[in-house]
């Protein structure tokens, strides 16, 4: 049944799922109805806004979340409603046009949800133990290794974006992935779940480490949540 419906209404009700998932706030309103209104929320974070320190500032860490990504809720619901709006009028044209802000904005507060968590103060970052460390020596021979090639792969996305530790749901395999802007690694259905994400996006590091993205990176393994990556591993197996 889908095959026949346009795009837009197809990506419109698959963002919703992909929220959902990563544990952003949604209300019954926002995936039912389509003249109810959107209420996607700003989720608190796990912890103080200085509880990075020295690796991630206060500052750095209020901008981000109070600013950026509740910027990211509030135009995501602003193009929901305007979708619904524009659905109940048959308006295509309107529909389509809102696709990219429903799929940045979504996007946004998708990767924004699960970063939150993949974070944590340096004293509780831990080491990481188990199957997912047997995984990451078994592909990349020791895990100081994932962490170079991973920071390779991270510092050399053009632009904005994402890079992500994933698990392929299919065959539990691992992998390093990127997205531009704020793509979210799931969007597209091609199976890989998200374990690790971490912002390259400037205004996650500028205030600080200003153009050297390279020693961000190579900062920011002293705040992973280990917990929380084997958390997501496990419950994706």
């Amino acid at each position: 049944e889908d095959r026949d419906q346009p795009r837009g209404i197809m990506l419109r009700k698959s963002i919703l799922p992909t929220l959902s998932r990563a544990g952003a706030a949604v209300s019954r309103a926002s995936v039912s109805g389509s003249r109810a209104k959107s209420s996607f929320t700003l989720p608190s974070l796990p912890y103080d806004a200085g509880a990075l320190e020295p690796v991630v500032m206060s500052e750095i860490m209020t901008l981000h979340h109070t600013k950026h990504h509740n910027a990211y809720v509030t135009n995501l619901n602003a193009a929901l409603d305007k979708y619904a709006d524009a659905e109940a009028k048959g308006d295509m044209a309107t529909m389509i046009a809102l696709q990219s802000a429903i799929k940045f904005n979504g996007g946004g507060h998708v990767n924004h949800s699960i970063f939150w968590t993949n974070l944590c103060a340096p004293k509780d970052s831990g080491d990481i133990s188990g199957e997912l460390k047997s995984k990451i020596e078994a592909k990349w021979g020791s895990v100081g290794d994932f962490k170079t090639t991973f920071n390779g792969t991270a510092a050399a996305i053009q632009g904005s974006g994402w890079a992500w530790l994933a698990v392929n749901s299919k065959d539990k395999s691992l992998s390093i992935q990127t997205r531009p802007n704020q793509d979210p690694l799931s969007f597209g259905g091609d199976g890989l779940v998200p374990l690790l994400g971490i912002d390259v996006w400037e205004h996650a590091y500028y205030l600080q480490y200003k153009n050297a993205r390279p020693d961000y990176l190579k900062e920011v393994w002293k705040v992973v949540n280990w917990k929380n990556v084997e958390e997501r591993f496990n419950e994706a197996k």
